[in-house]
């Protein structure tokens, strides 16, 4: 029997917290701004209910960066100035989407969650063929996961507002121009509708 998943991506202190640890305060000020912490938490809770399978993933490094797989100028900042250290405070997950100890984290060093990561033979290996996903930012790694998981065969939901972009102009575009071509995109109370209606 098929199931779905969730997968949280890049819900983190350093991108989703205005605070000393916080690397792009205009992606924390959209997150805060658009209520997606909140979203995420409430989305979490039902899925754990459900009995859904949960995946966190997160953007970060081991000491060497030589895993980072990720290599345009854009990522050189990460190496050249010891940031998002897979220990390091702001690489950490939100306190209110803590993972369980049953919850699988994976570590990336890229802008989707499959390149250079274990993501899709886990999910294969639980027998989902649906993954449901929302994270920052909306278009970069949430459109690049969504259309890596299409071109691999399973079917996408994007919940819109568990996903902000630190230019809102972008997000907008993301989530009505681009992702619907290749995921059906939901708020997450109607994804959670249709997952209660299936569990009865």
């Amino acid at each position: 029997m098929s199931r779905t998943a969730l997968l949280l991506i890049d819900y983190q202190v350093a991108l989703c917290e205005l605070g000393e640890h916080c690397r792009m305060p205009a992606l924390a000020e959209q997150v805060a701004r658009r209520g997606v912490i909140a979203a995420a938490e409430q989305t979490l809770a039902a899925a754990r209910e459900a009995g859904l399978y949960v995946v966190h993933v997160r953007l970060a490094f081991d000491p060497s960066y030589e895993l980072r797989t990720n290599r345009t100028p854009r990522f050189d900042a990460y190496p050249r100035e010891r940031a998002m250290l897979a220990d390091a405070p702001g690489a950490r997950i939100v306190s209110p989407l803590a993972p369980l100890p049953t919850e699988p984290v994976i570590d990336k060093g890229a802008v989707g969650a499959f390149a250079g990561t274990p993501l899709l033979g886990m999910l294969l290996a639980q027998g989902v063929r649906h993954v449901a996903l929302g994270g920052v930012a909306t278009n970069l790694a949430v459109e690049s996961t969504a259309r890596v998981a299409a071109d691999s065969g399973l079917q996408v939901t994007v919940l819109a507002d568990l996903c902000a972009s630190f230019d809102p102009a972008l997000h907008d575009v993301a989530i009505e121009k681009i992702l619907p071509m290749f995921a059906s995109v939901r708020t997450s109370a109607e994804f959670l509708a249709e997952v209660d209606h299936a569990t009865r």
